[in-house]
C-alpha cells in the first residue's frame, strides 16, 4: 500500500500548478503541469510568482515544513523549496495550496546541478535545514556547506544575500563553522550551538519541523550559522 501511495503521489505532482520538476539530471530541463517544459533561468520571480519579491530557497526542503512556516510569516517574500524527493515535495506542495500560499513553490531537482536552472545572482537568501550531514570524511564534499557548493552559491546568490544553516548535529555545526570561516566570499555574522539558550530567538529560528520535534525529544540541542556572502 505505501509504495501505490508513493507512485500516487509522483503522479500527482505533474498536476500541481506549484511543482516544477528536472527528471534528469544531464538535461537541464524544466517539466511543470501535464508535462510542458518551461525555461525558467533567470525568470522565477517574473514567470512563477508574477512579481519582484526576494526568493528565499529552502535546500533539501524534504516535506517543506520550513518552506511553509517561512511563508507564513512573510508575505512579502517568495519561498521556493528544492529537494530530490517527489514524494516529500508533494506534501509541502499539496500543503501550501491548502493554505493559499501563492509565494510558495516546490522544484523537484539535484541540488549539485543548481546553475542549469538559475541565473547569476538570481536568488535572495538560501536556509539549510537539517540537511543530511554525510558523516564519514570521505563524504564531506556532499555536506551542502562544503566549498563545492559554497561556490556554488556564491555564484547564485545576490551580493551580500544570507546562507542560515540549522542543524542538531555538532559535527556539521563545527564543520560548517570552519568551512564559511575559511571561505573568503563571505563572513560568518552569527553562530549559536544551542539557539533555545539564547534570550532572544528570531520568529524564524522558532520554525520546528517533524525532525526537530524529535531531536528536541531526544535532548538535542538546536545549532545555526548565518552567512553573509560576497562582502568586503
Amino acid at each position: 500500500m505505501a509504495g501505490k501511495n508513493k507512485l500516487k503521489k509522483f503522479a500527482d505532482l505533474s498536476l500541481l500548478s506549484n511543482v516544477y520538476q528536472n527528471f534528469d539530471y544531464l538535461n537541464p530541463e524544466i517539466k511543470h503541469v501535464d508535462n510542458t517544459s518551461v525555461d525558467l533561468k533567470g525568470k522565477w520571480k517574473e514567470k512563477v510568482f508574477k512579481n519582484n519579491n526576494p526568493l528565499v530557497v529552502e535546500l533539501a526542503c524534504g516535506r517543506g515544513e520550513y518552506t511553509l512556516g517561512l511563508a507564513s510569516q512573510d508575505t512579502t517574500k517568495n519561498f521556493l523549496g528544492i529537494d530530490v524527493k517527489g514524494a516529500r515535495i508533494w506534501q509541502g506542495a499539496t500543503k501550501a495550496k491548502e493554505e493559499g500560499f501563492d509565494h510558495v513553490a516546490f522544484f523537484r531537482t539535484r541540488i549539485e546541478i543548481l546553475e542549469n536552472f538559475f541565473g547569476q545572482h538570481e536568488i535572495d537568501e538560501i536556509w539549510i535545514t537539517f540537511p543530511d550531514p554525510f558523516l564519514k570524511d570521505r563524504k564531506a564534499n556532499r555536506r551542502l556547506t562544503s566549498p563545492y557548493f559554497l561556490d556554488i552559491y556564491k555564484r547564485l546568490v545576490k551580493p551580500n544575500g544570507i546562507i542560515r544553516l540549522k542543524t542538531d548535529n555538532p559535527k556539521l555545526y563545527h564543520y560548517s563553522l570552519q568551512s564559511f570561516t575559511e571561505d573568503k566570499g563571505g563572513r560568518v555574522v552569527f553562530h549559536h550551538n544551542n539557539i533555545y539558550e539564547m534570550p532572544f530567538i528570531p520568529k524564524a529560528l522558532q520554525i520546528k519541523t517533524y525532525y526537530e520535534h524529535k531531536h528536541l525529544e531526544d535532548n538535542c540541542s538546536i545549532k545555526y550559522i548565518e552567512y553573509q556572502l560576497n562582502v568586503g
